[in-house]
């Protein structure tokens, strides 16, 4: 019974320490991330791959309905006229608020 108590007592105060030392830790990552998040070479690379994939999102619709033609779904035609819609450069409002004219 003894043993059990210490080993008891062990694992709790080993839990405390870790969970302390492991909160510390995830913040110090977190302030880090939020770091790199606002490099503004961080930010353009990040705009730049979400133009390149909407680019590509727009050829690969031509190319899918083209092979494809009426037999897509109606939600999934509707997204892909989105996009069309957006890759002819008639103004609409993208995800990141602003338009692509």
């Amino acid at each position: 019974m003894r043993y059990r108590l210490t080993f008891i007592a062990g694992l709790a105060l080993g839990y405390v320490l870790g969970t302390r030392a492991g909160r510390e830790r995830y913040e110090q990552m977190k302030k880090s991330a939020r770091q790199f998040a606002q490099n503004p070479a961080v930010r353009n690379s990040a705009e730049s791959a979400a133009q390149t994939g909407r680019e590509f999102a727009g050829k690969a619709y031509h190319a899918v309905s083209d092979k494809v033609g009426e037999k897509m779904p109606a939600s999934v035609a509707e997204r892909m006229r989105s996009l069309r819609d957006r890759s002819q450069g008639q103004g609409i409002e993208d995800d990141w608020g602003t338009s692509n004219t």
